[in-house]
């Protein structure tokens, strides 16, 4: 039975909560508006991908998918998974200690398991990120270098993603060559930001250039020591390979007989393409670019959709230990409402 004093405090709450909402100013608003829209936007190009893939090949490519996964390969996803988490922990405890929010290697891990498998059971594939961000931003009482510390994360892992595939794509041959035309240009894009960025930062001191000051500042302090850049450089290049090992096995699972060499041009193409957080958990733009990318090289499309699929299902598998880590998390009494709002806002942008 509640207390009068809970029944007190009830309506006091609900008026805050409706001064809150009508307190907020209309940019605000519709900043509100376009965070939703863009939300649904993510999620319902992935849909439409699949929606797309299911009208053009029908569901056996799915449903083959399901039945051809086997245990040895889910337990080979398992084991090297593990390792591939290992190096993206590396690489984030790296990171955050240049920015002065020192990371454990150990809490990493844990905090990277749980992260992969809120990303794969999550709708957009990011809210893990967000989760363990503010996580450890509130752990060591710096919020913001904890949201720094997994974005160059996550934004300096791709980089040397987009390079590593630049380097097959040119090094290997494949009817998916083109693409390392696109890529090369979005890195020296990359590279030339990183200049003026620094020039900019140096040379201004207007009001709008604060915020390029801080990113310049964030590079130099990551980049400033041999051990962190060749850390960064190992770490995300052997999460890439580990990555790519996993696909050729659901590739191979899904009947391809053709040579690895032939093979992994397309692997690491949509892989990337898997970066593109215009998804629902992971699936979609895969998928649709395993499609294509198997049809140029005279593969069949379906044959592109079940290796994605199982690729899928695979690392869905792969990301179960992270349950073992919410679990700890609730033996140890952590308080979620700490970090559901969080999850929440970043639904909605």
């Amino acid at each position: 039975m509640s207390s009068p004093r809970l029944l007190r405090e009830v309506p006091v709450n609900q008026s805050k909560v409706a001064t809150v909402m009508t307190s907020r100013t209309p940019r605000e608003h519709g900043s509100s508006i376009i965070r939703t829209l863009w939300v649904y936007a993510r999620v319902g190009v992935g849909l439409g991908i699949l929606a797309v893939l299911v009208v053009r090949l029908g569901a056996d490519p799915f449903v083959d998918a399901l039945r051809m996964t086997n245990v040895p390969a889910l337990v080979a996803a398992v084991a090297i998974t593990a390792l591939t988490t290992a190096c993206c922990a590396w690489r984030w405890s790296l990171i955050a200690g240049s920015l002065g929010v020192d990371l454990p290697a150990r809490t990493a891990f844990t905090s990277y398991y749980r992260s992969q498998l809120l990303n794969a059971t999550l709708p957009g594939g990011v809210l893990g990120d967000v989760h363990r961000a503010v996580r450890h931003g509130r752990d060591v009482g710096d919020v913001g270098g904890g949201l720094r510390s997994v974005a160059w994360e996550r934004s300096l892992g791709q980089v040397v993603q987009m390079t590593l595939t630049l380097v097959i794509l040119l090094a290997l041959p494949s009817p998916v060559r083109s693409w390392a035309l696109v890529l090369a240009v979005g890195v020296v894009v990359a590279a030339v930001l990183v200049v003026l960025v620094r020039r900019v930062s140096t040379r201004s001191s207007r009001p709008r250039t604060r915020a390029v000051r801080a990113v310049a500042d964030d590079l130099r302090r990551i980049m400033r020591t041999p051990r962190a850049r060749m850390g960064i450089g190992l770490a995300s290049g052997g999460a890439v390979l580990g990555h790519a090992a996993i696909f050729l096995i659901a590739v191979r699972i899904a009947g391809a007989t053709a040579s690895t060499a032939r093979l992994l041009p397309l692997v690491v193409l949509v892989l990337l393409a898997s970066a593109v957080p215009m998804n629902v958990a992971g699936w979609g733009p895969r998928e649709g670019v395993a499609a294509w990318a198997f049809s140029s090289a005279g593969l069949s499309a379906a044959q592109g959709v079940t290796s994605g699929v199982v690729f899928g299902v695979m690392a869905l598998v792969a990301t179960l230990p992270g349950v073992l880590v919410l679990i700890a998390d609730r033996r140890v009494h952590r308080p979620e409402s700490r970090t559901l709002p969080a999850l929440e806002d970043a639904a909605h942008g």
